[in-house]
């Protein structure tokens, strides 16, 4: 595919070094030439030096014949701009555009092709407090990643010694919860002075204290499927209550302002250095945030707000570095959990696994949202796992026996790589590419709840199922979308 990316900062490049590990072609747009050629250097692209909203700058780029134009400069109106021009004067077939005002969203107007002609909006702020508003729910999930419009789920949780899972072999572990439909898909095992390693999942592998877990079930289920991974028989959930944020930013805000909309539920504490910005802040946020004028790595601070009571210490600033110190500081004064958030990939593989319980980068937040415009075949959903090394996909099955290699078939007669597996599969879900009634034609009645199935050997799929894969290799992607596309010469 060949894709144009405007903005050559933390999210173009975090995109672009993506995008180009699939064998993309991809061309980078910034005004600035030096950062272009130190990306040039690092990654397979070509740069562009120019302003993205110049006609003659997008066509030197290539758009009369790009599929997709990625838009996340700096600055709003670059990127609404930018696509426009591409639509009008180029035909770009799908136009993203980073925008952080909160006045434009998915289907209005403002961005239908009368107006900006944006197919889609990218707001790495929401992600991050959508991303952080599921640890909030999941207390004990490391990450919740969700399917099938939210009614399946991919989490991941560090086994605890003493948690009913823990030590026990998967297939006996079935046996165990009959009643919790669930998959074990993965699991990363720490080694000494080794990083994580990959552990392939089968009905003989143990689950052993201080494994990364990743599981895929059903929404309702993924409270038991965290129990039992995490916590010890009969001990009840601690909900999260008290949250401290670090950095009174733009992310900080929402995130505050969500975490209030519930009155009562949370005692919510933002952690400013900056005067001004704390003015700001008070005239904005609800009398029940409590905003305080000093730095998140203020041990006297700290101490004098009761960190050890805060069930969740989010360091939410600028500067990496910051957020590290932070949080390594509030989890030795007694926080119970603590996120940092990392811009830099190589800080955030530093410190995965240490003291710090999550380290978060926006591109993660939101990378499976570009993911899901460059996947072929019809992908509903995509989520960068593991700092990009591995994903979560999935598909929709389309066609019939004679057009689909997958329709009606036996799962295990398809031609799967090895090391993927089906986790999960949504049936009964609204299809929404099926015909329009004929005229005077009676409407099928009305189905039930959707079926949340974890396939066997045996499990046959049927068109319109949602198919849910763990990749350990995103390599492996290609092969998994052209066995799911539909061919009309197939039979």
């Amino acid at each position: 595919m060949k894709i144009i990316i405007l903005g050559a900062g933390r999210i173009g490049q975090s995109a672009a070094e993506s995008l180009v590990s699939e064998q993309n072609d991809i061309t980078v747009i910034d005004t600035d030439g030096k950062r272009l050629r130190e990306l040039q250097e690092r990654l397979d692209l070509r740069g562009v030096v120019g302003n993205g909203i110049d006609p003659q700058v997008l066509a030197e780029a290539g758009a009369r014949d790009t599929d997709l134009l990625i838009a996340c400069a700096a600055q709003d109106e670059t990127n609404l701009v930018c696509c426009k021009l591409a639509q009008m004067l180029f035909g770009v077939p799908t136009r993203i555009a980073r925008v952080r005002a909160q006045a434009y969203e998915d289907g209005s107007e403002l961005l239908s092709k009368e107006g900006f002609a944006v197919d889609h909006i990218l707001c790495p702020e929401n992600s991050l407090m959508r991303y952080i508003g599921k640890l909030v729910e999941f207390p004990e999930a490391l990450q919740v990643r969700e399917f099938a419009g939210g009614r399946a789920c991919l989490v991941s949780s560090r086994a605890r010694a003493g948690a009913p899972a823990v030590g026990q072999a998967i297939a006996d572990l079935r046996q165990r919860m009959p009643e919790v439909a669930m998959r074990i898909v993965a699991i990363y095992r720490r080694f000494a002075d080794e990083p994580d390693r990959f552990v392939p999942c089968d009905g003989s592998t143990h689950i052993e204290p201080g494994d990364e877990v990743f599981v895929l079930a059903g929404r309702q289920r993924i409270a038991q499927v965290l129990a039992a991974l995490h916590r010890p028989q009969g001990q009840p959930v601690r909900p999260v209550r008290r949250v401290m944020i670090a950095g009174g930013g733009e992310v900080s805000e929402r995130l505050a302002l969500e975490l209030a909309q519930e009155a009562g539920r949370f005692h919510v504490k933002v952690v400013e250095e900056d005067a001004e910005r704390c003015i700001a802040l008070a005239s904005r946020l609800p009398e029940g945030v409590l905003l305080l004028q000093g730095s998140g790595s203020d041990e006297d601070l700290l101490i004098e707000e009761g960190i050890e009571e805060v069930d969740l210490f989010v360091a939410l600033s600028d500067d990496d570095e910051d957020n590290i110190m932070a949080c390594l500081l509030a989890k030795r004064l007694g926080a119970r959990r603590v996120l940092a958030l990392i811009n830099r990939h190589a800080y955030a593989d530093l410190v995965h696994g240490t003291h710090i319980d999550i380290a978060l980068t926006p591109a993660q937040a939101m990378l499976g949202e570009l993911l899901a415009y460059v996947r072929r075949g019809d992908v509903q959903a995509v989520h960068s796992l593991r700092r990009g090394v591995a994903e979560a996909l999935e598909i929709v099955v389309r066609g019939d026996r004679k057009s689909s290699r997958v329709v009606g078939r036996r799962v295990q007669d398809l031609a799967l790589p090895p090391a993927v597996h089906i986790g999960l599969i949504v049936r009964g879900l609204p299809d929404p590419d099926a015909p329009p009634l004929a005229e005077g034609e009676i409407a099928p009645p009305t189905p039930g709840e959707p079926e949340i199935i974890i396939p066997r050997s045996h499990t046959v799929l049927q068109s319109n199922d949602h198919v849910v894969f763990f990749l350990p290799n995103k390599r492996l992607v290609r092969e998994v979308e052209q066995l799911f596309r539909v061919s009309a010469t197939f039979f």
